[in-house]
């Protein structure tokens, strides 16, 4: 053990330090714990999440892209409270939306939604056209099939159609 651990031993500590100590922790963690609304509450107020709008994304990355020493962006990211992770992602998502800005577009009018709905709805129309077509000559040949064998159809009961 050398002179420096020895000469620092729990008893060493002044008793008076201990109880100040402790006390200054508990005074600094008594306004944490209770909320304004309900101070008898256990649970600590959850923190709302950030939300940077595109105009601050676009001021930060400029910011970013502007350093150029050591340092300068571990101190920018400090002095704006982000990660370097928020930089990656809304790095990615500038190019992005560049890459999709400069994409070519489809030339041509517009569809419009109204329109593309009528055409689905006609094609329906004409798929249960023909299904029913279909329905229809199978519901005749019963019909020739219950005379032939002499089987009661549904007209010679009063039934309709």
């Amino acid at each position: 053990m050398t002179t420096l651990q020895s000469s620092m031993s729990v008893n060493a500590i002044p008793v008076a330090a201990l109880v100040e100590f402790s006390e200054g922790a508990r005074r600094a963690t008594e306004g944490n714990s209770t909320s304004a609304s309900n101070p008898d509450s256990e649970v600590a107020p959850v923190a709302k999440r950030r939300r940077f709008s595109s105009a601050e994304k676009r001021r930060i990355l400029s910011a970013a892209d502007r350093c150029t020493k050591s340092g300068e962006i571990g101190a920018l990211m400090r002095r704006e409270g982000i990660y370097s992770s928020h930089l990656s992602t809304w790095r990615r998502q500038r190019e992005q939306a560049d890459h999709a800005a400069l994409a070519p577009r489809k030339r041509g009018p517009k569809p419009d939604p109204q329109a593309r709905e009528l055409e689905q709805l006609n094609k329906s129309i004409v798929r249960l056209n023909r299904k029913l077509e279909r329905a229809e000559l199978i519901i005749e040949a019963q019909k020739k099939l219950c005379v032939a064998l002499g089987l009661p159809t549904a007209d010679d009961r009063g039934e309709d159609e």
